[in-house]
């Protein structure tokens, strides 16, 4: 299959400290791929050198076949990859709608004059994005708060209209970042499901989490990192019986099941 998403040899250094060190790794496109690994690891390192919000001391990105390292974050996401981030960031004050509005706006083709004039381009554009409000808002079923404001959302509702804001331009690929974290275990197979019926209809998906079972439900491919390295990357059955993830990452013996992995997490 086509690769969406390709790191080569990516580096990173803190003041001395190598917090990547030629991490590599590919994600294909229409898959949803896990990438895990203990605190400290680099998984949050790297999303941020992949998505612009670090420089990148050496290494390369590709997207879609297209360099984009070294990118700003806003140039990243018009390239097609969108992400969503640990603290969910919305507009609190504004509606469900709106702030979906806002996440189309950065994307569109209409400017200001466009917008003053009220220019076909612009009337184009707001009813795309009304069109697309209401298709995710749906398929994260929030549709019923589509005129509240984000402020009366759940902790997991607010990660799922994160999520839509994420989608509203059509991007190549989303990244998450901890989806589920502090999130019910009810909410959390709501996540699930969402997540599969969006990938069952082409959306690919890279998700960085801490929880085990989420991603071993969830993922056709996971990957491991450790003290900055790539250690392992199989599929969840595989990785599970990795003895160096099985040691490094959760410090359990070869012997220890499946079972006892996902109660880790």
């Amino acid at each position: 299959m086509t690769a969406v998403l390709q790191i080569d040899q990516l580096c990173k250094s803190f003041v001395g400290v190598q917090a990547l060190a030629g991490v590599s790794f590919a994600i294909e496109e229409g898959s949803i791929t896990g990438l895990i690994g203990p605190n400290g690891s680099g998984k949050s390192t790297t999303i941020d050198c992949v998505s612009g919000f670090q420089k990148i001391d050496s290494g390369r990105v590709l997207l879609s076949g297209k360099d984009i390292t070294g990118r700003p974050p806003q140039a990243v996401a018009r390239a097609g990859l969108m992400r969503t981030f640990q603290t969910v960031r919305l507009y609190e004050r504004f509606s469900l709608r709106d702030n979906l509005t806002i996440a189309a706006q950065q994307f569109d083709a209409a400017g200001w004059v466009d917008e003053l004039l009220r220019t076909a381009r612009y009337r184009d554009a707001t009813a795309a994005a009304e069109t697309r409000t209401s298709e995710l808002l749906g398929l994260v079923g929030l549709s019923r708060y589509v005129d509240a404001d984000a402020s009366v959302l759940s902790y997991g509702q607010k990660k799922l209209l994160a999520l839509a804001a994420a989608l509203m331009p059509r991007p190549a690929i989303v990244v998450l970042d901890e989806p589920v974290a502090g999130v019910n275990p009810t909410r959390i197979r709501e996540v699930e499901d969402i997540l599969r019926g969006l990938n069952s209809a082409g959306q690919t998906f890279l998700v960085i989490e801490h929880n085990v079972e989420f991603i071993t439900n969830l993922c056709r491919r996971v990957i491991v990192l450790d003290q900055g390295r790539k250690l392992a990357e199989g599929t969840p059955a595989e990785i599970h019986r990795d003895a160096r993830v099985l040691e490094a990452y959760l410090g359990l013996t070869p012997e220890t099941s499946a079972t006892e992995m996902q109660g880790a997490a």
